[in-house]
């Protein structure tokens, strides 16, 4: 299986200056919960945002780019990360080319719908028909007074 995950906010943004918008404690803990176990692939720009490995998961980074870090695994070949993983879940965390270049190839996406907007984002999710996918809302949510939704999109 493949499956993404994002915090997205009315308009699709995700993120500005290579940052989360919205800091959600309890969004953070609903990512962990998700992805805790799984292999998790993500593109560079992302990779280097992140505060610290994400421990009890495998890191696995699409990039043309050299990554000198033993415990992360690189590809620079979708196809070949594929292949590899065909019987395996991965889940896919970002950033936005490679929500791009997943989102036709992906069964689930855990997407965390912020009830909020920001003008300055310079990163976007990208645009899906929801009409191909079954809607569960998993559990609606706020923190520092932004409202937000855990939302489960199954492909029809």
């Amino acid at each position: 299986m493949i499956a993404l995950i994002a915090a997205i906010g009315k308009n699709n943004e995700l993120g500005k200056n290579n940052d989360l918008i919205w800091h959600l404690p309890n969004d953070l803990k609903f990512f962990k919960k998700v992805t805790m176990g799984k292999n998790v692939v993500m593109g560079f720009n992302t990779y280097k945002s992140l505060p610290r490995k994400l421990v009890g998961r495998i890191m696995i980074v699409l990039t043309s780019r050299n990554i000198n870090d033993k415990e992360i695994i690189v590809y620079n070949d979708l196809k070949k990360l594929l292949k590899d993983y065909k019987n395996e879940d991965i889940y896919i965390i970002g950033g936005a080319s490679l929500y791009k270049l997943f989102i036709d190839k992906v069964d689930t996406m855990y997407l965390t719908e912020i009830d909020a907007s920001d003008d300055k984002a310079d990163v976007y999710f990208p645009n899906f028909n929801k009409l191909d996918w079954n809607r569960e809302v998993l559990k609606e949510n706020s923190d520092n007074d932004i409202k937000y939704k855990h939302v489960r999109y199954r492909r029809k």
